[in-house]
């Protein structure tokens, strides 16, 4: 890092903030602060290793020799590395290391990334606002609700155009909320003409003040499919009340095949095919997603051709969490009865089948830009390398998704990362770690700074403090033959 000294001032130029920087104190992005006239990364070095022997935390006052450290177990994330924005030099670490006989080359940095944003799977049946709606946070606008997944809603979030597109203050708030989210942390949010939720990576999501517990099964026709054989005989018809797909099960394919006669109850809606009803409510936070909170409001007529008094009527919802029993009167009315034990025990099993409902955060950048130079003077070597598989990309040793087409266009899930691994700068733009892992052989191919190699035991000299933890088991290896 070059660093301008003026009397006991220094500029940082790891960001085009261009931060003056008294003694003592740090930087607008608090990452880099002037100690005893040096300009030093605050956070430390993060190495993660295999070894069950683990070193405690490394001070900058110590001098550390790496001998401890072996190539075969420890990979130096980016967490900590520093940048070298805009890149018209070397990554901060080049590392070489010989792992099963083959020389391998570790690339480690830290981004800045404006051209960012996270995409958001919120586990919930209920409605959080319709598509193309702002989300918002602190009254901002910072993206908009995508498409309804199985079980889930889709958020988008950030991107370079509330990033930079807006006020100021869109700006500020997006990175924020942003850097929030993918440091785990929890975010309120909330949609036009929708729902507030708050979101935290790994954790339920809580819509409107009320805290998921399950996703869903699946739609009502698939619940059909799964059960139907288990309410067979103990149920003469069976209605799954969902949002999006209503299951009827004398009419579904599952039940014809069980030979479930006629019931002649008709729900309301869009019948798609036999025993599968689109629209049979409007959307909401009641039974299966929708705006009911009495069932029987989605039956629009019985017929009394079909029908018969003392037909069992079952009512569930996709997640088991509601659930009515009724017979049918003389006059054909539904009259609500206790739940048998025998349903009882398919609404647990419902219940048992549906996955815990979480936020998931996926943080998505582009890895173009300077940020490649500062891997090859070369840059569209690095990614044509990429694509052909012989660079593994990761972001604090966590593997990513690298998106076809052009580019180096990566996806990580943030909960595979080291914890904090997310900063910032004000311009404003999010940092996270990055790494470059391929054969010496094939990072000299593509036209690396082969002179910035270093050794592992040479990289605590160069890098001030750093800190060892354990290798997360979760994620795979990304050094070696198996990489």
């Amino acid at each position: 890092m070059v660093a301008e000294t003026v009397s006991d001032v220094i500029r940082c130029d790891a960001c085009p903030v261009l931060c003056r920087i008294r003694e003592g104190k740090a930087g607008a992005c608090d990452r880099y602060a002037n100690v005893d006239g040096k300009l030093t990364r605050v956070d430390p070095l993060l190495v993660a290793s295999r070894s069950d022997k683990l070193l405690p935390f490394m001070e900058s006052s110590q001098a550390w020799s790496g001998e401890m450290l072996t190539p075969g177990d420890s990979f130096v994330t980016g967490l900590g590395s520093g940048t070298t924005y805009p890149d018209y030099k070397p990554a901060p670490f080049i590392i070489s290391a010989e792992i099963d006989g083959v020389d391998m080359v570790t690339v480690v940095s830290e981004g800045i990334f404006s051209y960012c944003g996270v995409k958001v799977k919120v586990d919930t049946d209920r409605y959080l606002g319709p598509e193309q709606a702002i989300v918002r946070c602190q009254g901002e606008p910072i993206g908009h609700v995508t498409t309804a997944e199985y079980g889930s809603q889709m958020l988008s979030l950030g991107g370079v155009r509330h990033f930079t597109g807006g006020s100021k203050r869109e700006g500020t708030v997006t990175c924020a909320a942003l850097l929030a989210m993918c440091n785990g942390e929890a975010v309120e949010l909330s949609v036009d003409d929708g729902s507030s939720v708050v979101v935290q990576a790994g954790a339920a999501p809580i819509v409107d003040g009320e805290q998921e517990k399950r996703m869903r099964v699946g739609c009502g026709s698939a619940a059909m499919g799964m059960f139907a054989q288990q309410w067979f005989g103990h149920a003469d018809e069976v209605i799954v009340v969902d949002d999006h797909i209503t299951g009827v099960m004398s009419e579904h394919m599952a039940g014809q095949f069980l030979g479930v006669p006629p019931a002649g109850i008709r729900v309301r809606g869009r019948r798609s095919t036999p025993g599968r009803y689109f629209q049979v409510a409007g959307h909401g936070s009641g039974w299966g997603g929708t705006d009911v909170d009495d069932p029987l409001d989605i039956i629009e007529r019985i017929d009394p051709k079909k029908a018969w008094p003392g037909l069992r009527l079952h009512m569930v919802s996709t997640t088991g969490e509601d659930a009515a029993w009724y017979v049918l009167d003389d006059d054909l009315k539904p009259v609500p009865r206790d739940v048998p034990e025998a349903i009882e025990t398919v609404v647990a099993r419902i219940a048992e089948n549906c996955e815990p409902a979480l936020s998931t955060v996926l943080f998505m950048a582009g890895a173009g830009g300077s940020l490649r130079a500062g891997v090859t003077e070369n840059p569209v070597r690095l990614t044509k390398s990429v694509k052909a598989a012989l660079t593994r990309v990761t972001c604090g040793g966590a593997p990513v998704y690298i998106w076809p087409g052009g580019g180096i266009t990566l996806m990580v899930d943030v909960t595979r990362m080291p914890q904090n691994s997310f900063g910032y700068v004000p311009t404003p733009a999010l940092v996270a770690p990055i790494e470059f892992t391929l054969t010496r052989e094939d990072y000299a191919a593509l036209g690396g700074h082969v002179s910035a190699i270093v050794g592992l035991d040479q990289v605590p000299g160069q890098g001030g403090n750093m800190r060892v933890d354990a290798w997360n088991d979760a994620n795979p290896w990304p050094v070696g033959s198996g990489a």
